[in-house]
Protein backbone atom coordinates (compact mmCIF):
# COMPACT_ATOMS: atom_id res chain seq x y z
CA UNK A 1 0.00 0.00 0.00
CA UNK A 2 1.39 3.51 -0.86
CA UNK A 3 2.62 5.49 2.05
CA UNK A 4 -0.73 7.64 3.54
CA UNK A 5 0.97 11.20 3.24
CA UNK A 6 -1.40 13.35 1.89
CA UNK A 7 -4.94 14.01 3.41
CA UNK A 8 -6.70 13.44 0.57
CA UNK A 9 -5.00 9.76 0.83
CA UNK A 10 -5.83 9.41 4.31
CA UNK A 11 -9.02 10.36 3.90
CA UNK A 12 -9.33 7.32 1.39
CA UNK A 13 -7.51 5.46 3.82
CA UNK A 14 -9.94 5.69 6.16
CA UNK A 15 -12.97 5.16 4.74
CA UNK A 16 -11.60 1.69 3.48
CA UNK A 17 -11.03 1.29 7.30
CA UNK A 18 -14.35 2.48 7.78
CA UNK A 19 -16.17 0.10 5.37
CA UNK A 20 -14.28 -3.05 6.15
CA UNK A 21 -15.61 -2.66 9.99
CA UNK A 22 -18.71 -1.68 9.04
CA UNK A 23 -19.19 -4.41 6.77
CA UNK A 24 -17.29 -6.90 9.06
CA UNK A 25 -18.48 -5.83 12.71
CA UNK A 26 -21.81 -4.16 11.81
CA UNK A 27 -23.48 -6.40 9.17
CA UNK A 28 -23.05 -3.11 6.89
CA UNK A 29 -26.03 -1.24 9.02
CA UNK A 30 -24.40 2.03 8.93
CA UNK A 31 -25.32 4.56 6.46
CA UNK A 32 -21.45 5.86 5.37
CA UNK A 33 -20.68 9.18 7.02
CA UNK A 34 -18.45 12.07 5.88
CA UNK A 35 -14.98 11.33 7.40
CA UNK A 36 -13.02 14.17 7.96
CA UNK A 37 -9.54 14.91 9.62
CA UNK A 38 -9.66 18.16 11.85
CA UNK A 39 -8.70 19.32 15.62
CA UNK A 40 -10.77 17.85 18.14
CA UNK A 41 -9.43 19.24 21.21
CA UNK A 42 -9.50 16.88 24.38
CA UNK A 43 -10.72 13.73 21.95
CA UNK A 44 -9.44 11.97 19.27
CA UNK A 45 -12.53 11.63 17.28
CA UNK A 46 -16.30 12.90 17.16
CA UNK A 47 -19.78 12.09 15.39
CA UNK A 48 -21.98 14.85 14.86
CA UNK A 49 -25.34 13.70 15.77
CA UNK A 50 -27.35 15.77 13.36
CA UNK A 51 -26.36 14.71 9.74
CA UNK A 52 -24.42 17.97 8.98
CA UNK A 53 -23.27 17.17 5.52
CA UNK A 54 -24.92 17.67 2.77
CA UNK A 55 -24.10 15.24 -0.25
CA UNK A 56 -26.36 15.77 -3.59
CA UNK A 57 -29.58 15.35 -2.21
CA UNK A 58 -29.18 13.96 0.88
CA UNK A 59 -27.35 14.66 4.72
CA UNK A 60 -25.00 12.40 6.54
CA UNK A 61 -23.18 12.37 9.47
CA UNK A 62 -19.70 13.38 10.15
CA UNK A 63 -17.15 11.44 11.54
CA UNK A 64 -13.74 12.90 12.35
CA UNK A 65 -10.71 11.69 13.45
CA UNK A 66 -8.12 14.19 15.49
CA UNK A 67 -5.91 15.37 12.68
CA UNK A 68 -3.32 15.53 15.66
CA UNK A 69 -3.79 11.82 16.78
CA UNK A 70 -3.25 9.82 13.17
CA UNK A 71 0.40 8.99 14.12
CA UNK A 72 -0.52 6.91 16.82
CA UNK A 73 -0.67 3.05 16.29
CA UNK A 74 -2.93 1.97 13.92
CA UNK A 75 -4.98 -0.06 16.38
CA UNK A 76 -5.67 2.98 18.55
CA UNK A 77 -6.82 4.58 15.47
CA UNK A 78 -8.89 2.10 14.87
CA UNK A 79 -10.43 1.99 18.11
CA UNK A 80 -11.32 5.64 17.65
CA UNK A 81 -13.09 4.57 14.69
CA UNK A 82 -15.24 1.41 16.12
CA UNK A 83 -15.92 4.09 19.08
CA UNK A 84 -17.17 6.51 17.09
CA UNK A 85 -18.86 3.90 14.84
CA UNK A 86 -20.56 2.60 17.63
CA UNK A 87 -22.18 6.21 18.33
CA UNK A 88 -23.62 6.08 14.90
CA UNK A 89 -25.22 2.87 15.46
CA UNK A 90 -27.03 3.75 18.61
CA UNK A 91 -27.85 7.18 16.73
CA UNK A 92 -29.52 5.09 13.91
CA UNK A 93 -31.29 2.75 16.23
CA UNK A 94 -32.76 5.51 18.75
CA UNK A 95 -30.00 4.90 22.00
CA UNK A 96 -28.93 7.52 23.78
CA UNK A 97 -25.85 6.45 25.09
CA UNK A 98 -24.24 9.41 26.17
CA UNK A 99 -25.35 12.64 28.68
CA UNK A 100 -24.26 16.10 29.81
CA UNK A 101 -23.91 17.58 26.69
CA UNK A 102 -22.55 14.61 25.01
CA UNK A 103 -19.33 13.81 27.08
CA UNK A 104 -21.27 11.22 29.61
CA UNK A 105 -20.79 7.86 27.99
CA UNK A 106 -23.16 4.95 29.64
CA UNK A 107 -23.57 1.70 30.28
CA UNK A 108 -25.55 1.49 26.90
CA UNK A 109 -22.85 2.75 25.34
CA UNK A 110 -19.94 0.67 27.32
CA UNK A 111 -22.34 -2.68 26.45
CA UNK A 112 -22.55 -1.94 22.29
CA UNK A 113 -19.15 -1.25 21.91
CA UNK A 114 -17.99 -4.05 23.95
CA UNK A 115 -20.07 -6.22 21.48
CA UNK A 116 -17.96 -4.68 18.71
CA UNK A 117 -14.38 -5.97 20.22
CA UNK A 118 -13.55 -2.61 22.15
CA UNK A 119 -12.28 -2.80 25.79
CA UNK A 120 -13.86 -0.06 27.64
CA UNK A 121 -12.83 1.76 30.88
CA UNK A 122 -14.10 3.85 33.19
CA UNK A 123 -13.39 7.63 33.74
CA UNK A 124 -14.47 9.39 36.82
CA UNK A 125 -15.65 12.66 34.76
CA UNK A 126 -16.90 11.14 31.39
CA UNK A 127 -17.85 7.18 32.02
CA UNK A 128 -17.37 4.68 30.10
CA UNK A 129 -15.47 6.12 27.28
CA UNK A 130 -11.54 5.09 27.67
CA UNK A 131 -11.42 2.74 24.70
CA UNK A 132 -8.59 0.22 23.75
CA UNK A 133 -8.65 -3.14 20.78
CA UNK A 134 -9.54 -6.10 22.66
CA UNK A 135 -7.51 -9.47 20.88
CA UNK A 136 -10.04 -9.63 18.63
CA UNK A 137 -10.13 -6.53 16.57
CA UNK A 138 -6.35 -6.68 17.50
CA UNK A 139 -6.27 -10.22 15.43
CA UNK A 140 -8.68 -8.73 12.64
CA UNK A 141 -6.57 -5.41 12.42
CA UNK A 142 -3.75 -7.87 11.60
CA UNK A 143 -5.39 -9.55 9.44
CA UNK A 144 -5.83 -6.81 7.42
CA UNK A 145 -3.01 -5.51 7.04
CA UNK A 146 -3.48 -2.06 8.13
CA UNK A 147 -0.72 0.15 8.86
CA UNK A 148 0.47 3.52 10.94
CA UNK A 149 -0.43 6.23 9.06
CA UNK A 150 2.57 8.61 8.02
CA UNK A 151 0.88 11.88 8.23
CA UNK A 152 0.16 13.97 11.41
CA UNK A 153 -0.99 17.85 12.82
CA UNK A 154 1.26 18.94 14.73
CA UNK A 155 0.71 18.99 18.35
CA UNK A 156 1.30 22.07 19.55
CA UNK A 157 -1.43 24.09 21.57
CA UNK A 158 -3.48 20.52 20.93
CA UNK A 159 -4.58 18.78 25.04
CA UNK A 160 -3.89 15.54 25.42
CA UNK A 161 -7.70 13.63 26.04
CA UNK A 162 -7.05 13.04 29.79
CA UNK A 163 -9.84 15.13 31.11
CA UNK A 164 -11.92 15.71 28.32
CA UNK A 165 -14.46 14.01 25.64
CA UNK A 166 -16.84 15.25 23.36
CA UNK A 167 -17.71 18.96 22.92
CA UNK A 168 -21.42 19.72 23.58
CA UNK A 169 -23.67 18.84 20.71
CA UNK A 170 -21.17 15.90 19.41
CA UNK A 171 -22.06 12.20 19.82
CA UNK A 172 -19.13 11.57 21.97
CA UNK A 173 -15.61 11.77 21.33
CA UNK A 174 -13.17 9.28 23.26
CA UNK A 175 -11.65 10.52 26.67
CA UNK A 176 -8.61 8.93 27.57
CA UNK A 177 -7.12 8.26 30.69
CA UNK A 178 -3.44 8.04 31.03
CA UNK A 179 -2.07 6.41 27.52
CA UNK A 180 -1.45 2.72 27.66
CA UNK A 181 1.28 0.92 26.06
CA UNK A 182 0.59 -0.31 22.58
CA UNK A 183 -1.00 -3.82 22.54
CA UNK A 184 0.63 -5.05 19.61
CA UNK A 185 4.54 -5.83 18.89
CA UNK A 186 6.39 -4.38 15.77
CA UNK A 187 8.92 -6.66 14.60
CA UNK A 188 11.48 -5.35 12.03
CA UNK A 189 13.63 -6.74 9.21
CA UNK A 190 17.37 -5.42 10.21
CA UNK A 191 18.34 -5.80 6.53
CA UNK A 192 15.57 -4.75 4.54
CA UNK A 193 13.41 -2.93 7.12
CA UNK A 194 10.40 -4.99 6.49
CA UNK A 195 7.90 -5.04 9.33
CA UNK A 196 4.72 -7.04 10.77
CA UNK A 197 2.88 -7.12 13.54
CA UNK A 198 2.36 -9.01 16.30
CA UNK A 199 -0.06 -9.72 19.38
CA UNK A 200 2.24 -11.39 21.27
CA UNK A 201 6.29 -12.25 21.46
CA UNK A 202 7.22 -14.40 18.03
CA UNK A 203 10.01 -16.07 16.63
CA UNK A 204 9.53 -15.41 12.87
CA UNK A 205 12.29 -14.30 9.52
CA UNK A 206 12.10 -12.11 6.99
CA UNK A 207 10.72 -14.69 3.95
CA UNK A 208 13.34 -12.45 1.73
CA UNK A 209 16.38 -11.94 3.87
CA UNK A 210 16.25 -14.88 5.81
CA UNK A 211 16.93 -12.55 8.78
CA UNK A 212 15.53 -12.58 12.25
CA UNK A 213 13.00 -9.73 12.91
CA UNK A 214 13.52 -7.96 16.10
CA UNK A 215 11.13 -5.79 18.08
CA UNK A 216 11.27 -2.39 17.13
Amino acid sequence: MKETVKTSRTAGYLEKIFRALNADWFGGELEEPIITIQSTPRAYGHVSVAKTWKRKDDWRHELNIGAETLDRPIEHVVATMVHEMVHLYNIAHGVQDCSRGGAYHNRKFRDEAERRGLVIGHHEKYGWTVTEPGDKLLEYILEQGWTEIAINRGREGWIPPRSGGAKAGEGGGEAGGTAKKSSTRKLVCPCCGQSVRATRAVNILCGDCMEKMVEA
